[in-house]
């Protein structure tokens, strides 16, 4: 037979559609053509294919001409997910591997020089995307575990090209990998270890129970880091749903290690990343920091020194919960529904400009420093918290072990985040911060006093449509970590002080003028 078929799994975006190889042998000159929009990495694979099949002992017909198609023609392909499927292909076109035995089969795998399987990234998604269509999928060792993870996949793992021959032929039968969920714990810092800081810690609370957005301002080595750091630790362990969702992105990124389910992500990229690494992009698009931290948190360090058009590509992901990248050539949507945490120095010196410290930075450096962050990103951000210079007391006392770190207080606040997001999604299915317009007016209705209060202070700080109801939903998760229905004017005044922090941080006593 000179004609065989098989099937395997491109990716776009968080999609596995699938891709049906062909190998064609023909007379004419001799020749390995792959066509089908393959990018350079699957041209590559003509020389991979032929050493595997050489090296497994194989016959490679080096006097044909030899077409691989990879359908649809339409569909970029990349990456060195092909090389299995079209080495099987070839072997059935020549005769050496029964070509009915590849009809109801997917295969993915990168193959090395001497036939050995290499495990690809996205092999979660593929697996996924088999199991729906009721085809079991082979695959590398390396990707064994993850691609088990689907509920009902059928994943067949294996070593050598030979190994895979061996099995379709009806000799030795590979595998099947076992499915086993295992979710790693949420990884941070404890609250213990923060001295002082009861407003911050706080916040960070409040942050953690309705999913809102925080913004921490203060001079250097205060402990903003350190806070932010906490907050995964406060954040409930994902859901099995949730945990294969975010498995499912970092394996399309190639970092799902060992096939286990992360717990709750906390990426802190560098203030020098770029739009592309932030929110993904590239000619085959992945995904970027904003979607490796979906369902977890986003901390950027010195949000000023971050460019700002790299700061705006987060406006719509903050609103949307999505990222969508558009190439002339592919479209590409990923999950990104994270939340951010900001960290901040009050000037470019990082001086503490309210404590009595004289502030260096002319007036000039400092607006421009200050409208790095743009009024519609600010906006977005729910709570804005001041984390100034631990008292040297406090420090002394600590360090003479006179107020020990005490670990009730996690226990207390993660008991207390816990209630409240259970509230939450008993009420209406998602976290407070994400709840739409609509859903905030029925939901995040104040009483009369709570009412009037909040006229009168957006008047008075010229809120916005949006910073409006962002400010009820703090209220609203105010009111759940209270355990209470209604929202009241103390809730309404909480949220509301959280959220004009910044622009008091902005006035400071010093005199900049120089």
């Amino acid at each position: 037979m000179s004609f065989a078929a098989t099937f395997s799994r491109a990716t776009r975006g968080m999609q596995a559609p699938p891709v049906r190889v062909e190998a064609h042998l023909g007379n004419g000159l001799p020749a390995f053509n792959i066509v089908g929009l393959p990018e350079t990495a699957v041209r590559e694979s003509r020389d991979r294919v032929r050493s595997a099949i050489l090296n497994s002992h194989y016959a490679f017909p080096s006097d044909r001409r030899l077409t691989v198609n990879l359908a649809p023609a339409d569909l970029p392909k990349s990456g060195g997910r092909f090389d299995l499927p079209i080495a099987l292909a070839i072997l059935a076109a020549t005769g050496q591997l029964e070509a009915g035995a590849l009809e109801h089969m997917e295969f993915l795998g990168e193959l090395s020089l001497d036939g050995q399987l290499r495990p690809v990234r996205g092999a979660l998604l593929a697996a996924q995307a088999a199991a729906d269509a009721s085809r079991p999928i082979v695959v590398a060792a390396g990707n064994a575990m993850e691609a088990a993870l689907p509920e009902h996949a059928c994943a067949l793992p294996a070593r050598q090209l030979c190994e895979v021959v061996a099995h379709l032929s009806g000799g030795e039968r590979l595998t099947q990998a076992p499915r086993i969920v295992k979710t790693q714990s949420n990884a941070g810092g404890t609250l213990a270890e923060v001295r002082g800081h009861h407003a911050p810690k706080r916040a960070l609370v409040i942050a953690a129970a309705g999913g809102h957005n925080l913004l921490m301002h203060g001079p250097p080595g205060t402990g903003k880091t350190l806070l932010a750091r906490c907050l995964p630790n406060l954040l409930p362990s994902l859901s099995t749903a949730e945990a294969l969702d975010v498995a499912a992105v970092h394996s399309l990124a190639g970092r799902l290690a060992d096939g286990l389910l992360p717990g709750r992500p906390f990426r802190a990229p560098h203030h020098s990343a770029t739009a592309a690494a932030l929110v993904g992009g590239g000619s085959d698009p992945i995904p970027g920091e904003v979607s490796l931290a979906h369902q977890g948190v986003l901390f950027l360090d010195e949000l000023p020194e971050f460019a700002r058009s790299v700061l705006e590509n987060l406006r719509e992901p903050m609103e949307s919960g999505t990222v969508v990248i558009a190439r002339a050539r592919a479209r590409a949507e990923f999950p990104a529904a994270f939340q951010l945490v900001a960290a901040m120095n009050p000037c470019p010196a990082g001086r503490d400009c309210r404590g009595g410290v004289t502030c260096v930075c002319p007036s000039d450096a400092l607006r421009r420093y200050q409208s790095r962050l743009s009024a519609p990103l600010l906006d977005r951000i729910d709570l804005q918290v001041e984390v100034p210079a631990v008292p040297v007391d406090v420090l002394a006392a600590a360090s003479r072990s006179e107020t020990p770190g005490c670990a009730d207080e996690d226990t207390s606040a993660r008991s207390a985040v816990a209630a409240a997001r259970r509230i939450a999604f008993e009420r209406q299915g998602m976290a407070n911060a994400r709840l739409g317009p609509r859903a905030t007016e029925q939901i995040c209705r104040p009483d009369a006093a709570g009412l009037e209060l909040l006229e009168r202070a957006a008047a008075r700080m010229g809120l916005s449509a949006r910073g409006w109801h962002r400010t009820l939903r703090v209220a609203r998760t105010l009111a759940d970590l209270q355990d209470s229905l209604q929202i009241g004017r103390a809730e309404i005044a909480e949220a509301l002080a959280f959220r004009e922090q910044f622009g008091a941080a902005q006035r400071p006593a010093t005199a900049r003028n120089q």
